[in-house]
């Protein structure tokens, strides 16, 4: 049986008018990673992102209703057995970066461009996801209508 997570994909266009992702540092490992986190019960999913974004990254902005696409990893848990988790990647525009959010002692956060980020994760899944975010942002059907708002 497979877990579930949502996760925000927080977007911006810098002042050259380049698209940044915005990646945080788990809690674990330190390594590289979208805000995500488990469903919530009586929040559609892409609220869930919405809120894990605001809590993990202090991101505020609009989210998609539709995911971008999906990727899987594996997540150690505490008693040391991985599952593998299928994440549903929703693209947030964000419209404000809090200066204190509730997990800001706990994590880094910082802007890459697209391919930058996919420099920087560990899934291969997810790093195809932001390839295709950086060669046609405006083109992956999700994004263009959430891109052209800004």
């Amino acid at each position: 049986m497979l877990a579930r997570q949502v996760a925000a994909l927080p977007l911006r266009w810098d002042k050259k008018g380049k698209l940044k992702v915005l990646l945080v540092t788990s809690r674990g490992t330190g390594r590289w990673v979208m805000p995500k986190g488990w469903c919530m019960d009586g929040k559609k999913n892409w609220r869930a992102a919405e809120i894990e974004a605001l809590e993990e990254a202090g991101v505020v902005g609009e989210v998609s209703e539709e995911p971008l696409g999906t990727f899987r990893y594996g997540k150690r848990l505490d008693n040391g057995k991985t599952v593998t988790v299928k994440v549903e990647l929703y693209p947030m525009l964000v419209g404000k970066l809090k200066r204190s959010w509730k997990e800001r002692k706990q994590r880094e956060r910082r802007w890459f461009s697209p391919s930058g980020a996919a420099r920087r994760v560990d899934e291969p899944q997810l790093e195809e996801l932001l390839r295709g975010v950086a060669r046609k942002p405006g083109k992956l059907g999700v994004l263009k209508d959430l891109l052209k708002a800004s």
